[in-house]
């Protein structure tokens, strides 16, 4: 008995060890993806925007050359500042107010709300694709659909959208736009979940319909305008495919299309300065870190939650 008595805490420990080496069984696969797909390469790409690296020699250290660099002497990094910026400024509120719209019009007991919600959903599987990107641009091209609609209808001759580059930015704009059914089944999920009876109680007071959506809707609504806002604003400024094959890869005409992604893409696998590109790559985090860190600051002031 006293033998059984001293080897029952050595028991419990082996069965406790027993569960802790099957928790990390189990998180295994996201335990070795996260090291070796994300964190690995984060900090390798951090050590490579501290070097000189062409993919073909040893990396040559220069420490924050890279970075002084981007900030004094690089024209073509504030171009692509400013096209992105001016991307991120208009689609964002644009994508986000069009969502909110359909899911407010499909929210009014719309018979057969399934098909609609998956029409509408389609275009954000879809829109990302490196073929919708070549319809788009067959679409907005000097003999493209639009120009033939408008010229059947109006008998106008428009220009090439895509070609020109005081209208190029706004081609890409309108595709990101259109992508609004991921964001319009959020805020559809987000409508159903604020209570009918505030709506029959402001009916009963003579609200109308306007102020109703004004004091009632969109209050309730506001933190998955957050969430929507946040991820569609991260999502612009990582705006590739579509800008690259409607350019060809160049950010033209012009340099209007020219995408900070698109750019770093440039620096790195055209004029393979892959050093230079992965700062351009850190500052891009950094951007993106700023932005959902002032969101965040900002939501205490006007998100509204249930307590």
């Amino acid at each position: 008995m006293a033998s059984m008595g001293d080897t029952s805490p050595d028991v419990g420990r082996f069965a406790r060890l027993q569960d802790q080496l099957a928790g990390y069984g189990f998180l295994a696969p996201w335990l070795i993806g996260f090291f070796v797909l994300t964190l690995g390469p984060a900090v390798a790409s951090f050590y490579l925007s501290l070097t000189d690296y062409s993919g073909l020699n040893a990396p040559h250290w220069v420490g924050a050359e890279n970075y002084l660099r981007i900030a004094t002497d690089d024209d073509r990094f504030w171009t692509a500042m400013n096209v992105t910026f001016t991307f991120v400024l208009l689609s964002v509120p644009l994508k986000l107010l069009f969502a909110l719209g359909v899911a407010v019009a499909l929210n009014k007991g719309l018979k057969g709300l399934s098909l609609f919600r998956a029409i509408f959903y389609l275009p954000s599987l879809v829109g990302g694709s490196v073929a919708i990107a070549v319809l788009w641009r067959q679409v907005f091209s000097g003999d493209g659909l639009l120009n033939q609609a408008l010229n059947m209808l109006f008998g106008y001759e428009g220009p090439s959208w895509i070609s020109n580059p005081s209208t190029s930015i706004y081609t890409l704009v309108l595709l990101a736009v259109w992508q609004f059914g991921s964001s319009m089944i959020i805020f559809l999920a987000g409508l159903r979940q604020i209570p009918k009876d505030m709506y029959e109680a402001a009916s009963l007071d003579g609200a109308s319909p306007a102020r109703q959506f004004f004091k009632i809707t969109l209050p309730l609504l506001t933190p998955v305008i957050f969430f929507n806002a946040v991820i569609i604003t991260i999502d612009a400024f990582k705006a590739f495919t579509s800008a690259f094959i409607i350019s060809d890869g160049t950010g033209g005409p012009i340099d209007s299309t020219l995408f900070y992604t698109l750019y770093l893409y440039q620096e790195a696998f055209t004029n393979f300065r892959f050093g230079y590109a992965s700062a351009l790559a850190w500052v891009l985090v950094v951007i993106i870190a700023f932005f959902t860190a002032m969101s965040f600051l900002s939501a205490r002031y006007w998100v509204h939650y249930d307590d």
